[in-house]
């Protein structure tokens, strides 16, 4: 499986706000499955390859599982389905994925793309790359900069995160979130979501894949899954 940081793919050609009257097929396979006695995790997998909607709205929530149409949010979409049937999942074995991505069975890569196919597992890798590593490049900076900060006796640092941004992508923040607003013909406004931050963040790993040369597109990117690995002990996503 290719897990360079990033490859254009083309994901759910449909588009929908909601599900059908009719309950999504995915939704129903799951949960026969589960009532079969299928392992939940195998199920999940299934029902993940046969999703179609970039996004939808249920019960007052807007689920956006695609961002900028490459990059795949699957464990977004596997919370929804989960607390379909979270009744019938171990409550451990489901926090472990949806916050750490661990299945309670040993999964890799290629499993990944066997059961999803190619352009949803890149997918995957995308939003990888470019939201949960970009983000965490940006925190790596931030304790560069506070180490930095000590080290010269400051310690009264109002803001480290405006600093780590004008580093990695030469501007702050508020340039760089009009610039994003603009890009995507999104109003201007003081709140942010936490889907837009997503976008955000992966608007922020494509302008600098856009924009810097590729040493230093590699070792950012490295020093982004340094840092996963040592707060998390892994950088990788399986």
């Amino acid at each position: 499986m290719n897990t360079e940081p990033y490859e254009s793919v083309t994901l759910f050609d449909s588009f929908s706000d909601s599900l059908d009257v009719v309950e999504h097929e995915s939704i129903r396979h799951f949960k026969g499955e589960i009532r079969l006695g299928r392992p939940w995790s195998e199920a999940l997998l299934e029902s993940i390859s046969m999703w179609t909607l970039p996004q939808e709205e249920s019960e007052g929530r807007i689920y956006k599982y695609v961002i900028h149409g490459e990059a795949f949010d699957w464990l977004l979409l596997a919370e929804r389905m989960c607390s379909i049937l979270q009744d019938n999942i171990p409550e451990t074995e489901m926090e472990d994925l949806l916050f750490d991505g661990k299945f309670p069975m040993p999964v890799t890569g290629k499993d990944i793309g066997r059961y999803l196919g190619y352009n949803k597992y890149r997918g995957i890798l995308n939003f990888w790359y470019g939201v949960v590593v970009e983000e965490a490049l940006r925190f790596a900076v931030e304790d560069e900069v506070r180490k930095e900060m000590r080290a010269g006796g400051r310690v009264d640092v109002e803001d480290m995160s405006e600093e780590s941004y004008r580093r990695i992508y030469d501007d702050d923040l508020s340039g760089l979130l009009g610039r994003f607003r603009s890009d995507m013909n999104y109003p201007s406004r003081f709140h942010i979501s936490l889907a837009e931050t997503k976008e955000f963040t992966y608007w922020l790993f494509k302008l600098r894949l856009r924009y810097w040369d590729p040493a230093r597109v590699a070792s950012d990117t490295r020093k982004g899954l340094d840092f996963l690995q040592q707060v998390r002990g892994s950088s990788s996503p399986f």
